[in-house]
């Protein structure tokens, strides 16, 4: 019997966007998001060319991406970017990652300054800037601030609103500042709407050692207390950071409204109410303030 010659041996056949998905150990949404960002193609494409042969460099850097999402890491950090309020936003590990609830402190910020003629805002803890560039892109006549005592988060933030607004909005340039809350904003400002995400997660919660928020910044999630005390401080200093009729609002964590309400009550804020995300949790808290 002649001896088999290399020729004769059998070939793998080469790797297809189908193929990949099919063996793919990852929620199908999640392995078409990755595939997707590795190849620069769009969701359709994975469709209209599954049978296309992949070079070998793309098919081992999804297989890369791939094993870190299985080993836990958030893929909006693996491919840079998360979309909020139908704007895509630059996401490192220095950011926290925008989340579809907080649009909900977008929609009811907007809501607040849908009469006012080129209100004032401040969002306190911006992160990424999601919550202030969005709000900025609605409201192009909006003054906005956004403060963050992380210098790395700020230059996230920087960068999403440069590529994602118009340099010549009415309302000017997003004004980006490392703060420790309201410390160093100059004390002639006053806002017409303050909006913050601030860390709530209390310091002993088992969600900081779960899922997605293992890989994010923890001074973003938690205050290292139980979970208000960064909440007393934002709702504490707002008086005197508001104009007459101003408003507050809050994120909160899921069991957290009663008592982000009782704490704006006491700092003598009206009109306190808690609204509630699409999943029927009281999401947000907030009041007005008389002046």
């Amino acid at each position: 019997m002649s001896q088999q010659t290399k020729a004769d041996e059998p070939r793998m056949s080469p790797a297809t966007p189908a193929a990949l998905l099919r063996a793919s150990p990852l929620p199908p949404l999640e392995a078409r998001v990755l595939l997707t960002h590795v190849l620069g193609w769009r969701h359709t494409q994975l469709i209209t060319r599954g049978d296309e042969p992949l070079a070998g460099a793309s098919v081992e850097r999804y297989r890369a991406l791939e094993a870190r999402r299985v080993a836990g890491e958030p893929v909006a950090q693996l491919i840079g970017a998360r979309e909020f309020f139908g704007l895509e936003f630059e996401v490192t590990p220095d950011v926290l990652i925008p989340r579809p609830e907080t649009e909900l402190l977008v929609e009811t910020a907007l809501s607040e300054m849908d009469k006012l003629p080129r209100p004032r805002l401040l969002d306190l803890g911006t992160g990424t800037g999601a919550i202030a560039v969005a709000i900025a892109s609605m409201r192009p006549d909006a003054r906005v601030w956004a403060l963050d005592r992380s210098s790395e988060a700020l230059a996230v933030a920087t960068r999403n609103a440069a590529r994602l607004l118009d340099a010549n909005r009415p309302g000017g340039a997003v004004v980006f500042q490392h703060s420790d809350w309201y410390d160093s904003l100059d004390a002639a400002l006053r806002f017409e709407v303050i909006v913050s995400n601030p860390p709530y997660i209390a310091s002993g919660d088992p969600h900081l050692s779960e899922g997605d928020l293992r890989f994010e910044p923890r001074g973003a999630l938690t205050d290292e207390a139980d979970g208000l005390s960064a909440i007393r401080a934002i709702i504490g200093g707002a008086p005197t950071r508001l104009s007459a009729n101003g408003v507050l609002w809050i994120e909160h964590g899921y069991d957290q409204a009663e008592a982000v309400r009782a704490l704006l009550s006491a700092r003598d804020f009206e009109e306190v109410r808690s609204e509630r995300d699409l999943a029927g949790i009281e999401r947000i808290s907030g009041g007005r303030w008389p002046g």
